[in-house]
C-alpha cells in the first residue's frame, strides 16, 4: 500500500468514528518526517480516543504496523504515527490553539475520498 492510499485508509477510519474537519497535508516537498500529515478533531476526550482506536484497528486489518500512539493518556492531541502518514486527532479545543494548516501553510491540501 502506498502512502497516498494509506491516507485514504486512515482518513475512512477518522469518517467512519465521525471525526470533523478532516484535512490532509501534502508534506512530500516540506518534511522528511512523512509524506502525509492527516488532522481532525473530535468533540470530546472519548472521541477522541474512539478516532485513534478506529485508525490502528483499520490499519492493522491492512497488516500495517502503527509505529507509535501518543497523547492517549489525556486524549486533547493524539498523535498517530503510520510511517508516512501521521495523524494528528485533536479535542476541538485544541485544534484552533495548535492551527497546525496554518502553521504548515505552505503544504498543498490533499483530496480525500470518505
Amino acid at each position: 500500500m502506498n502512502s497516498h492510499e494509506l491516507l485514504q485508509l486512515a482518513a475512512k477510519a477518522c469518517d467512519d468514528k465521525r471525526a470533523e474537519e478532516l484535512v490532509a497535508l501534502d508534506m512530500r516537498e516540506l518534511s522528511l518526517i512523512a509524506d502525509y500529515f492527516l488532522i481532525c478533531h473530535g468533540t470530546n476526550e472519548r472521541q477522541v480516543d474512539a478516532i485513534s482506536k478506529g485508525i490502528k484497528e483499520a490499519v492493522e486489518e491492512q497488516g500495517i504496523e502503527v509505529k507509535k500512539i501518543e497523547g492517549k493518556d489525556e486524549a486533547r492531541w493524539v498523535l498517530v504515527d503510520l510511517d508516512d502518514v501521521v495523524v494528528h486527532i485533536f479535542h476541538k479545543e485544541e485544534r484552533g490553539y495548535y492551527n497546525l494548516e496554518k502553521l504548515w501553510g505552505d503544504a498543498d491540501q490533499v483530496a480525500l475520498t470518505v
